[in-house]
């Protein structure tokens, strides 16, 4: 996941903390939906914390929080109660705040009153905003005091600030309220056996004015609100799913709903529509998550990896900087929008300390390439492959080797730069830390699979001679990576080679990445399987980072130990593409009984501690959620089971079903394939399609691999 130099653990949002997404704007609040400045609390707009204070009071006290309830990842229901001056327990005032996020904050707040008495009322809410980024309210190191200004108009309070030449404003509009710099105040009598109900806005101005930057304009009754729009049009352009088990079903509807707050506009093109890599800290693009999720979601909405594609190519790096690391061909890691120079990672809007977003690039296009989309459009996207696959032979290799590797290009950089990019993520069989550069076995996987992938997609555009020499690229690693990385004595793969080429001999789940990849031969598959499963490995509710025995050990640890959803994803589609079935149910239906203890909804990453001693799974404190990798992982876990996937161009769609029976059957409408929608039945596991697009044929086996293709045509691929 994401991170910073001392550590790439989100920071802590505390106990009972509500998040609410929408695109790139988010709200984090306490339980009884107050926002404290001295916590990491907030409405955030572009990476701003348009609203760094929001605490309602009635009669001078704070609520008494009763219940928080999210029915989208947008609004939010909390209702507290106001606590008796006279110290009797039961008080008749109830108190709702229906908020909602988009591009800052709508907040309906109902006093109900249980008495039957009438009640007089002072609602205040106390209001601050200290335009503090993303960064420095994560980290509580908030360095900026800007020049504000506060200024009543009427029932509205307007706040500018000023810093350097920057200018941030917000409008906060209370209809009704008697409005001062500091707070708006409602002055009401709830009558006996009744209710009173405002309603408050936040917005953000645009240059410092008094112009909302976007309105919350309230539809008219009966209407829709612009956040229900956009949520509706995503529900109608995604697949329609039922299964017999409800849980199951009720997890893939939630990772459909997470997936559509999760995406947010390319600002240059606000047709491509890319996938934020995750709530609270990360509502932004993402070259590794984004490109990962987006893979992983292909069979909801294709177009999600085509625009996410897009958008990283147009930031492709074309310049040598060590300080944000950018270097020619190489893709981004992370873009920030209203972020200070100083406080991004490198200085910069975009910082490219990612060793596998590049690889990963080239992968992902050909993934795309296959559900179908114009030639033209995926041809336009071919020279920037070329250019990733240049930087991976020039500067993704540095020594020569054979081996991608990475190193920061400076003291401020990740230290590691692969997805376990905490500063302790890569380390030896004893918990010595390895020394940079580091050459990871997934991402020489990752690079295997980019050199298939334009392999392929050139012998589909007619190039055999380009098609053949990657391949034989594809063959020499593979055959270099299966003799230098295999540990013959330990019976696993070495997470890494380090500065000295010497395998790092932790065993971590990292060698079950690569599985998905094929660059594993055939006859090591069984031995990395039986440890995946081992019980050091397995924790019951999904495979470790890090095996229990290893050195660096510890169950609440980032990295070192914890269970990722998404690692585990990718690990059972690699024991699907080997064949290991049983061992990929396992994990399956590990990680959805995990869901049902956050109702539906898989964290970022929990701990862990073995199912044997602890009975249900141990949040870890500062996971992300929602979180894009989580949210596809249910879908992937549920695709790869099916073993579903489409080829276009090779005029097929293929599906094999092993769901294990505890899933029931599954039927599914409304699933894009090739530019039309089709119907997919499962009833015990026999599977039928209506609907196919002319031209398409449905075939029950695997989707040939790329490498069993190159074969075909007469190219080995290294299998």
């Amino acid at each position: 996941m994401p991170g910073w130099n001392a550590d790439t653990a989100a920071g802590p949002v505390g106990a009972g903390t509500v998040t609410l997404v929408e695109g790139s704007s988010f709200c984090i609040s306490s339980a009884n939906g107050d926002i404290h400045p001295e916590h990491p609390h907030g409405v955030f707009h572009e990476d701003t914390r348009i609203l760094s204070r929001w605490n309602l009071a009635v009669n001078g006290q704070p609520l008494e929080p009763l219940t928080a309830s999210t029915s989208e990842p947008y609004r939010a229901l909390f209702i507290g109660r106001v606590p008796r001056s006279d110290g009797y327990a039961d008080s008749p005032l109830i108190v709702e705040r229906l908020r909602e996020v988009g591009a800052g904050i709508l907040e309906q707040i109902t006093i109900r009153n249980y008495s039957s008495n009438n009640t007089a009322c002072v609602v205040s809410l106390s209001v601050e905003s200290d335009f503090a980024d993303l960064f420095e309210v994560k980290e509580a190191r908030i360095q900026r005091h800007w020049e504000e200004s506060r200024r009543p108009d009427g029932d509205s309070l307007i706040i500018n600030a000023a810093w350097q030449d920057l200018l941030k404003g917000v409008i906060i509009n209370g209809p009704g309220a008697d409005v001062t710099p500091d707070a708006l105040t409602f002055q009401t009598v709830v009558p006996a056996r009744g209710y009173w109900s405002a309603r408050v806005s936040v917005v953000p101005t645009v240059d410092g004015g008094a112009t909302p930057a976007a309105s919350f304009v309230r539809p008219a009754e009966g209407e829709v609100s612009s956040s229900d729009r956009r949520r509706q049009e995503w529900v109608a352009k995604i697949p329609k799913l039922h299964m017999s088990n409800r849980s199951i079903e009720r997890t893939l509807r939630r990772s459909y709903d997470d997936l559509g707050a999760l995406r947010i506009e390319d600002p240059a093109h606000p047709e491509r529509i890319v996938v934020a890599a995750g709530a609270p800290w990360f509502m932004t693009l993402f070259g590794r998550d984004s490109l990962w999720a987006s893979e992983m979601a292909l069979p909801v909405d294709p177009s999600l990896a085509l625009g996410t594609l897009q958008t990283l190519a147009d930031r492709q790096g074309s310049v040598v900087d060590p300080m944000s690391e950018e270097e020619p061909g190489k893709i981004l890691h992370e873009v920030r929008l209203g972020v200070s120079g100083g406080l991004a990672l490198g200085g910069k809007s975009a910082y490219y300390g990612s060793v596998d977003a590049t690889p990963q690039f080239v992968m992902a296009l050909g993934s795309v390439s296959r559900w179908g989309f114009a030639r033209d459009t995926i041809a336009a996207l071919l020279p920037h492959a070329d250019r990733a696959l240049d930087w991976i032979r020039k500067y993704g290799d540095k020594d020569g080797d054979g081996f991608v590797e990475y190193a920061r290009l400076n003291d401020q950089g990740l230290i590691n730069q692969g997805w376990k990019d905490s500063w302790d993520g890569i380390n030896f069989a004893d918990g010595t830390i390895a020394e940079p550069p580091i050459a990871l076995c997934e991402v020489q996987a990752l690079v295997y699979s980019a050199y298939m992938s334009r392999a392929w997609m050139a012998y589909d555009a007619g190039d055999a001679s380009l098609a053949a020499k990657l391949t034989e690229e594809a063959a020499r690693l593979k055959r270099k990576f299966n003799e230098e990385f295999w540990l013959p004595d330990r019976g696993y793969f070495a997470v890494a080679l380090d500065r000295n080429k010497r395998p790092v001999d932790a065993c971590a789940s990292n060698m079950g990445q690569c599985l998905w990849h094929g660059i594993v031969d055939e006859e090591k598959v069984p031995l990395v399987a039986e440890r995946l499963m081992s019980p050091e490995m397995f924790s019951g509710w999904g495979v470790r980072t890090l095996a229990s025995d290893m050195g660096a050990y510890n169950p609440a640890s980032y990295h070192n130990g914890s269970v990722w959803p998404h690692d585990n994803a990718i690990i059972a589609a690699g024991l699907m593409r080997y064949g290991f079935v049983k061992e990929a149910q396992r994990i399956s239906t590990a990680l959805f009984e995990a869901a049902d203890y956050t109702d539906g909804r898989l964290p970022e990453l929990f701990c862990g501690f073995s199912r044997d001693q602890v009975p249900e799974p141990v949040p870890y404190p500062t996971a992300c959620s929602p979180q894009a990798w989580a949210a596809t992982t249910p879908i992937m876990l549920v695709t790869s089971l099916m073993r579903y996937d489409a080829h276009v161009s090779r005029g097929g769609m293929w599906m094999d079903p092993a769901l294990p029976e505890s899933y029931g059957d599954l039927h599914i409408t409304n699933a894009p394939m090739a530019g039309g929608r089709i119907t997919i039945d499962i009833s015990g596991s026999e599977p039928s399609v209506q609907g196919l697009p002319e031209g398409l044929a449905f075939h029950r086996e695997h989707r040939p691999w790329l490498t069993e293709l190159m074969d075909q045509a007469g190219l080995r691929g290294g299998d």
